[in-house]
C-alpha cells in the first residue's frame, strides 16, 4: 500500500453558502474546486479544507461542533489583528503555551478555528 498524497478535512453546514465569504474573503483560502454541494480550498501547499452542504453530503450538519481546524502560520499576531478587524466570533487573546503561540475563534456557524505557530524550532521542524 502506498502512502497518502494529501488530506482534506471537511466541515458540514446547514447553509453552506452562508460561510463561503468567511473562508474566501476573511481567511483568504484559495478555492480549488467547487463541486456544488462541496467546495475545496487550499490552505497551504499540500493542506486542504472543504465545506459541505449538510443536507446533501455524506454526513449531516450537527448543531454543536466537536472539531478544531488549526492553521499554522508564522505571523500569529498579524492573523490575530486580521481576525479582530473582521469581527470574528469568540476571538480569544493571543496565548503562549508550552509549544506554541496561538489564538482561537469561530466561523459564522460556530466551528472552532485556531491559528498557531510552534515557537520551539525543534518542534516546528517536525512539520516541515
Amino acid at each position: 500500500m502506498s502512502k497518502p498524497d494529501y488530506a482534506i478535512t471537511f466541515f458540514y453546514y446547514e447553509d453552506m453558502m452562508s460561510v463561503v465569504p468567511f473562508y474566501e474573503e476573511v481567511l483568504g483560502f484559495e478555492l480549488v474546486l467547487d463541486q456544488g454541494m462541496a467546495r475545496i480550498y487550499r490552505i497551504a501547499p499540500g493542506s486542504y479544507f472543504g465545506i459541505v452542504d449538510g443536507v446533501k453530503g455524506h454526513l449531516k450538519h450537527q448543531p454543536t461542533s466537536a472539531v478544531l481546524l488549526t492553521i499554522v502560520a508564522e505571523d500569529v499576531p498579524g492573523w490575530h489583528a486580521r481576525m479582530q478587524k473582521a469581527g470574528v466570533k469568540n476571538l480569544t487573546g493571543l496565548l503562549r503555551g508550552t509549544y506554541c503561540e496561538h489564538f482561537f475563534f469561530e466561523d459564522p456557524a460556530g466551528y472552532a478555528i485556531e491559528v498557531q505557530r510552534f515557537h520551539n524550532p525543534e518542534v516546528a521542524k517536525l512539520f516541515k
